[in-house]
């Protein structure tokens, strides 16, 4: 039901009714809270590019799937939550979305962006996979990046300075769906600029808000200990029956110990 709100700055501007908990509008400093039965302010998310939607694991958050999905696709920039750290993300297969990505993070061009995706079987359409499946699900969804050799599927603009790719399945069932809901991968990173700490709340990358599409708040991550803000276990696993390890992040130990026990794969200490 769309209607028309008095008062606000944005006085007769249409919103939508939402029900669920912890929406706010984000105007510079400003933030209006509409208390339980929360409005989204579409003048705000077409024109101002600044909505804060807060998940709550209490409520159906289908209405912010819808939201940020809608944001993606239109070549947005959001941030969202994950299971390690908060992230920036859009859309894998849209250039322009990737170049806004490394423009506000000031990114060096030859860093590379990760891909998230849903499903294991979604790996299999985006990277050139040489391990057995089974070490895929024994390692994901979870705290780890796997580096494969990318297909000829993933969009030739993303990382075209190498021929491998980052991919997540975050133990997250909210970014799960969202890439399933916008039907191709997301490209994804840290939600802070280059060179500063990773962050695990929102109003840690406040600096970024601007210049995003959407805010997902899914919350404070972890315990903002430096241990909490490690990121992914990142391994490399594109030369068959080794591993390399590119960042040892969160999850090294249980990683590895797969890597090595389960499958007998070899570190490649030295790289490739």
């Amino acid at each position: 039901m769309l209607v028309t709100v008095d008062g606000l700055p944005f006085a007769g501007a249409a919103v939508e009714r939402v029900p669920f908990v912890g929406l706010m509008c984000v105007t510079g400093d400003d933030f209006f809270h509409f208390g339980e039965e929360l409005l989204v302010c579409k003048y705000m998310y077409r024109c101002c590019s600044q909505v804060s939607v807060n998940v709550s694991p209490s409520v159906d958050s289908s209405k912010v799937l819808e939201i940020t999905a809608k944001a993606l696709k239109e070549g947005e920039v959001v941030a969202v939550p994950t299971d390690t750290l908060y992230g920036l993300a859009c859309l894998a297969q849209n250039s322009e979305a990737i170049k806004k990505v490394y423009d506000m993070k000031g990114r060096n061009g030859k860093k590379p962006l990760a891909i998230c995706v849903g499903e294991i079987e979604d790996i299999y359409r985006y990277c050139k996979v040489t391990v057995p499946e089974s070490l895929l699900r024994d390692l994901l969804p979870g705290p780890v990046t796997l580096v494969l050799e990318r297909s000829e599927t993933l969009n030739e603009d993303l990382n075209p300075f190498t021929p491998l790719v980052g991919v997540r399945i975050p133990d997250s069932g909210f970014i799960r769906q969202l890439s399933q809901m916008c039907g191709e991968p997301l490209a994804l990173t840290s939600a802070n600029v280059s060179s500063h700490r990773s962050t695990v709340a929102v109003h840690e990358f406040r600096d970024l808000w601007p210049r995003l599409g959407l805010v997902v708040d899914g919350g404070q991550i972890g315990d903002r200990s430096p241990q909490s803000r490690l990121g992914s276990t990142v391994i490399d696993l594109s030369v068959p029956g080794k591993y390399r390890i590119i960042r040892p992040g969160c999850a090294l130990s249980s990683t590895t110990d797969v890597l090595k026990l389960q499958y007998n794969l070899l570190q490649d200490a030295a790289g490739h």
